[in-house]
């Protein structure tokens, strides 16, 4: 799937989109640039699964817990891997306990832990473009 995102206030669209495409995974993967948008994708993903709590990013926190609707697991983790540099970082966090929890885990900056990833998970790619638009690719694996 392929979406053009020409402002921002329309990611909730592209997340209800993304949201409704049939037996999702749980884990989720956001790559791209600096400033492409990857924590303003997941801020609209969780409003859509009702977190009502303000959605940060967690760079420094490294993961960020939030409420949702017990019929999307209660629970959504937000993680941010850019500030890591070995994989023994990643698990020393417990990544693998997120990653098995059965919750969404949004995971911003994932290729360090890509070894640990599961079989199948959504990996999205927002490519920022010239005109200050955003090109965003969901594929499922």
């Amino acid at each position: 799937m392929e979406f053009l995102v020409k402002h921002p206030r329309e990611l909730d669209t592209c997340a209800r989109t993304l949201l409704q495409a049939s037996a999702l995974p749980r884990v989720w993967t956001f790559e791209g640039p600096l400033g492409a948008g990857k924590t303003a994708l997941i801020q609209a993903l969780c409003r859509r699964l009702g977190v009502e709590e303000p959605v940060t990013s967690p760079t420094f926190a490294l993961i960020n817990v939030y409420a949702c609707s017990p019929e999307f697991g209660g629970s959504i983790f937000h993680i941010d891997l850019y500030r890591l540099e070995t994989l023994e970082e990643a698990l020393q966090l417990g990544i693998e306990e997120y990653l098995d929890s059965g919750s969404y885990c949004f995971i911003e900056w994932p290729e360090l832990i890509e070894p640990l990833l599961p079989e199948r998970c959504a990996r999205v790619r927002i490519e920022p473009l010239a005109d200050s638009s955003r090109k965003i690719l969901f594929l499922l694996d």
